[in-house]
């Protein structure tokens, strides 16, 4: 053989060998969910995607990814509700950014701004646990979106609120809504698969009793998503921010100087400073919760390290989410 065929002969193989057919022709890896790192004893699972399995903190899916499941996978690395209903929750900046302009036009458009805060949050609560064919418990109810997204989520939806004008304000109240105080929830203990409140804590002169109260009525093995705005955050004194800092008794007499108005949340009367460090000591200080998660609401993703640093979170936290998972018995 001549040099010139050796060469004719190497130019004509091929660089790679080919994949034969029937083989594995896509795999998927993704964390295992940070917050739940019990690893899946259940073996593979098979479907239209493919087997998933799960090994230590990686889960590798054979097969070809199935788009509508890959767009309900949470942001964690777990499956959310799987009815379709509950999109996938990504704290991204973007996220932040269209929140706090929704926020903006709040008193011009508040169905507007609550029914995006409603889903978001929605999402993210799906992203902890199932709300497919779930009981909820929503504390401090208000206006009905979150109990109203949390329906469409297919979640089955009590909520109490202790005004009334609160719960007709854009209609007739729901169904499965009731007037009560969030210091004594008219459920019996573990009630509900989850218990529910957005931003009530620091309106209620006991917010420990509070969420005691959560606790008490989620079975066990069920969550507790709580959140507030703590006090020393930029909008910790509601509309009379900023001058909360200066003193809430002050903040309101220079709003009512202002406005002509007293303000509709009124520092020592229906709004009480609560900070993210007692919030956190509450929820470490209890035997029958796990804390699955406590993070910057309207953050991404990369700022919830501002949780962990004391001083700091006091004012960059803006509102916190506590997450936790009742222990079984």
């Amino acid at each position: 053989m001549n040099t010139s065929e050796g060469c004719r002969r190497h130019r004509q193989r091929p660089r790679h060998r080919q994949r034969p057919r029937g083989r594995v022709r896509h795999a998927r890896i993704t964390l295992q969910d940070r917050r739940n790192p019990e690893p899946d004893t259940s073996g593979p699972r098979v479907g239209r995607s493919g087997v998933s399995v799960l090994t230590g903190r990686l889960r590798v899916t054979f097969g070809r990814p199935d788009p509508v499941r890959w767009a309900l996978t949470s942001a964690h690395g777990r499956p959310a509700a799987q009815n379709g209903l509950v999109p996938r929750h990504c704290a991204t900046l973007a996220r932040s950014v269209r929140l706090l302009s929704a926020f903006r036009r709040e008193r011009r458009e508040p169905e507007h701004f609550y029914d995006l805060m409603a889903r978001d949050t929605v999402s993210l609560l799906g992203s902890y646990t199932e709300l497919q064919g779930a009981t909820v418990i929503d504390v401090g109810t208000g206006f009905g979106f979150f109990a109203r997204a949390l329906d469409a989520a297919g979640a089955r939806c009590a909520g109490i609120d202790h005004d009334l004008g609160e719960l007709v304000a854009h209609g007739s109240a729901g169904p499965n809504q009731l007037v009560a105080s969030a210091l004594a929830l008219p459920f019996r203990t573990d009630a509900a698969d989850v218990c529910f409140s957005s931003n009530i804590l620091e309106h209620v002169p006991d917010p420990w009793r509070m969420a005691d109260e959560m606790v008490r009525v989620t079975r066990p093995g069920g969550t507790v998503f709580l959140s507030f705005t703590n006090w020393l955050s930029p909008w910790g004194g509601h509309e009379t921010s900023p001058w909360h800092y200066l003193g809430g008794d002050r903040a309101a007499r220079w709003y009512e100087r202002r406005t002509g108005r007293p303000p509709k949340n009124r520092y020592g009367h229906n709004l009480h400073p609560v900070s993210v460090s007692a919030a956190l000591a509450w929820a470490r200080g209890r035997d029958d919760v796990r804390v699955l998660d406590a993070l910057p609401r309207y953050h991404p993703r990369w700022a919830e390290a501002v949780v962990r640093v004391p001083g700091l979170r006091e004012v960059a936290t803006w509102n916190l989410v506590l997450v936790l998972r009742k222990k079984e018995s």
